[in-house]
């Protein structure tokens, strides 16, 4: 989303496989306000966590309130993770910060988001034309892979990067750097460069710059 925001195409697919932070997008679509207590505060935080997974078993996380509490639990989970158990529930504990800034008005982005589509599901489902601008960026090649119910494996960094081969259109793919990955994106041709950048989440509390690639193809680095 933040290369989205950054270029603001009039046209976007933009595809996720965490339909919750997809319905949260398409809420903002819509031009969501949020109505629930944005509370930094522990109890609170169990409180709403608790809602959403009851709303989660009832079927019912595609709705506006389902947004809210997933924003809010994003915000406010421990060191920015998002983490699901086999059940599909959010398991995050309470972050630990000085504070938290909160947005309760998202209409500002309703009119970015008009000419923009918002999907769920596995990559390989999605459909583009041949000279599209593609940027992917898969979850980590790390330990932790519960972005998504299902998790993110190695396999599926292959697969990923085999979807991509066929298109004639520029590619870039971030992630970050392992052997194994540098070494993925050469074998398919891409150009690879490296660099510092700051760790978005952490499960274990490590906010050192991680290393990342980014991977070029069909496109001057």
């Amino acid at each position: 989303m933040g290369v989205t925001l950054g270029l603001l195409p009039k046209k976007a697919l933009l595809n996720d496989a965490n339909h919750h932070l997809i319905n949260f997008y398409k809420w903002v679509r819509r031009g969501l306000n949020i109505d629930i207590p944005l509370v930094y505060d522990r109890n609170i935080y169990l409180t709403h966590r608790a809602r959403f997974n009851q709303l989660i078993r009832e079927g019912r996380a595609d709705t506006a309130e389902a947004a809210a509490l997933f924003y809010y639990l994003n915000r406010t989970g421990y060191n920015g993770l998002c983490r699901f158990n086999a059940s599909g529930e959010f398991n995050v504990p309470f972050g630990k910060y000085k504070t938290v800034n909160y947005q309760t008005d998202f209409t500002a982005y309703k009119q970015t988001f008009c000419g923009w589509v918002f999907t769920s599901g596995d990559f390989s489902k999605m459909e583009f034309d041949s000279d599209s601008f593609v940027y992917a960026d898969p979850p980590y090649d790390v330990e932790f892979t519960h972005y998504s119910p299902g998790g993110f494996s190695w396999a599926d960094q292959v697969r990923l990067v085999e979807f991509l081969e066929p298109h004639r259109g520029p590619v870039i793919i971030s992630n970050q750097l392992t052997d194994r990955i540098y070494d993925l994106y050469k074998k398919f041709g891409y150009s690879v460069r490296t660099l510092s950048a700051p760790r978005r989440i952490s499960c274990n509390g490590n906010r050192q710059d991680a290393l990342e690639v980014l991977a070029f193809k069909n496109i001057e680095p």
